[in-house]
């Protein structure tokens, strides 16, 4: 100990509760926490590379890929047919023989029985097929998307197209018209 030095001298300049005049150093975790999330001095050079870019949530677009594989299973749903229109189209056939039970001319039960089934079955495909057009080109139309889901969207779009022209041709008749009843 120096004879100039006391006690508190000492301990204020190399005690534990010394303080340094220099600004403590970063520490890694500190570092790597600003690296993660993109706080880096060169940010403006490599935000132009590709492999840098930070992939967020909203850019990897985790909805429009799910929106794209949606609007493909709805399409297949749409031309295949599902237990919605099974269900209805089995409801207005029970409808129709509910009506033509008390009497009817043979092309008013095949109507009432078979016609309207029919119509109902397509106008729920229709449907089907519509929300997988609308989905498929809502997603088309957000920029930047990967191929895959661009691939589910065409595939859902297309395919909803397709439905709604089935559709359509089913609920007026123009594939297959209704039986007649013989004279």
């Amino acid at each position: 100990m120096n004879p100039t030095e006391t006690e508190e001298t000492k301990d204020a300049t190399t005690g534990p509760a010394a303080k340094t005049p220099a600004e403590p150093a970063e520490s890694a975790t500190d570092k790597d926490v600003a690296d993660s999330a993109g706080l880096d001095d060169d940010a403006e050079d490599t935000a132009d590379s590709p492999e840098d870019a930070e992939v967020t949530p909203v850019a990897s677009g985790l909805g429009a890929a799910a929106a794209g594989v949606v609007s493909a299973g709805l399409g297949v749903v749409a031309l295949s047919g599902s237990w919605v229109g099974k269900v209805a189209s089995e409801r207005q056939t029970l409808i129709g023989q509910i009506k033509t039970s008390q009497g009817g001319n043979a092309s008013q039960q095949i109507s009432a029985i078979y016609g309207d089934a029919w119509h109902t079955t397509a106008l729920v495909n229709g449907v089907f097929a519509f929300l997988a057009l609308v989905v498929g080109l809502v997603v088309l139309t957000r920029p930047q998307q990967p191929g895959w889901v661009r691939a589910f969207a065409v595939a859902g779009a297309a395919l909803g197209a397709l439905g709604v022209l089935f559709s359509i041709g089913m609920y007026f008749d123009l594939f297959l018209s209704l039986p007649s009843a013989g004279s």
